[in-house]
């Protein structure tokens, strides 16, 4: 398999083969206007149950979007809460707060979608900062 000449790889947890199924889903990344679209593509934001003055605590991903895409980004990110410095860093934060481990690893997936955004949208490797 070829080498996959893309910034996206520079991503911790990101390698060219979960690396090629992200890009392909996703296609141009300029379809998208911001990375909440993009989270909305994948399917990792949350859903708001609401009615009146009642509004839901238990709020689940909506898993509308892409499914490949939404596995590859999890699939990383499961690696990515443990390897890379930032995301560790925030996966720690929310298990401080009580959350689950996948409820954890679900917002490192949410806030690695806003990288793979960045990182496409500036087509810039991506540097954490540590």
């Amino acid at each position: 398999m070829e080498k996959l000449e893309s910034p996206i790889t520079t991503i911790t947890g990101i390698g060219s083969v979960t690396g090629a199924a992200i890009l392909s889903e996703i296609g141009d990344i300029s379809k998208f206007d911001s990375p909440r679209k993009l989270v909305a593509f994948a399917g990792l934001d949350a859903t708001v149950t609401q009615s009146g003055e009642f509004e839901a605590a238990h709020n689940v991903m909506s898993k509308r979007g892409s499914p490949y895409l939404r596995k590859a980004i999890f699939q990383s990110a499961l690696i990515a809460s443990f390897k890379d410095p930032v995301l560790s860093v925030y996966y720690q934060k929310k298990k401080a707060e009580g959350k689950h481990h996948l409820t954890c690893v679900g917002a490192v997936a949410r806030k690695m979608c806003n990288i793979i955004y960045a990182v496409l949208k500036s087509n810039q490797p991506y540097v954490p900062k540590a």
